[in-house]
């Protein structure tokens, strides 16, 4: 006699069926690492770049960052994704799903990383900028020498929880069938008509990440000011 718990185990925890289809996740756990690295790596970099630009207070350009930053981050990650992936090609620009989920996220962490590093670099009292003028350092000597290593170290925390947010959202990469752990574990859903593969792309979502919200949480505690 079926019992419910062999009817529960045999729907979203079978064997068989998580064998058969676990090659295809495991493959799809690496693209999502690999979209992962390259937002992480983009996105902190033009982020900084953008901050370091705006120290230099040029109004015309300072307006026009924090125009694209307040854009970017009003805007929700999957309809970046739709539109450069389906209306983009409209204007003969064409690029693939891949290049589509990392360009979106990867702007979406550029605008929240900057304002991050540009209260970093905000917070650093004026006096330290006027010692280091002082001592010889020009303008670019004191933002990078004197002032962007204690912002850094401020904004830690703020960016390791927001690159952690932004980086899961690599899952939005099914929609324009990016091949990662959702889309695999979706289109083995179809194929086997049994929701063990779900769990089985939920089980890679975790062990991806859950180090990742670890190691976040000791990033968090470890550089933080003392109070």
């Amino acid at each position: 006699m079926t019992t419910n718990l062999d009817r529960l185990i045999d729907t979203f925890f079978n064997a068989k069926v998580m064998a058969q289809y676990a090659p295809k996740i495991w493959e799809g756990f690496w693209v999502t690492v690999e979209l992962a690295l390259a937002v992480i790596a983009a996105g902190l970099v033009a982020g900084l770049v953008l901050a370091l630009v705006r120290a230099f207070r040029v109004r015309a350009l300072n307006f026009l960052i924090v125009v694209l930053v307040d854009v970017l981050r009003a805007l929700p990650p999957l309809v970046l994704i739709v539109g450069f992936y389906f209306a983009l090609p409209g204007v003969g620009i064409r690029m693939s799903a891949w290049v589509a989920t990392w360009l979106s996220l990867a702007l979406i962490l550029m605008a929240f990383s900057e304002e991050i590093f540009w209260a970093g670099i905000v917070s650093i009292p004026r006096g330290q900028w006027e010692a280091a003028r002082s001592t010889g350092l020009n303008f670019w000597q004191t933002l990078t020498q004197v002032v962007l290593p204690q912002a850094v170290r401020m904004t830690i925390p703020p960016l390791t929880n927001r690159t952690i947010a932004i980086s899961k959202n690599t899952a939005l990469g099914a929609v324009v069938a990016v091949g990662e752990i959702l889309y695999q574990s979706q289109s083995a859903y179809s194929f086997s008509y049994n929701p063990s593969p779900l769990v089985l792309g939920a089980l890679a979502y975790l062990i991806l990440f859950l180090p990742v919200v670890i190691f976040g949480r000791w990033v968090e505690t470890r550089f933080a000011w003392k109070r």
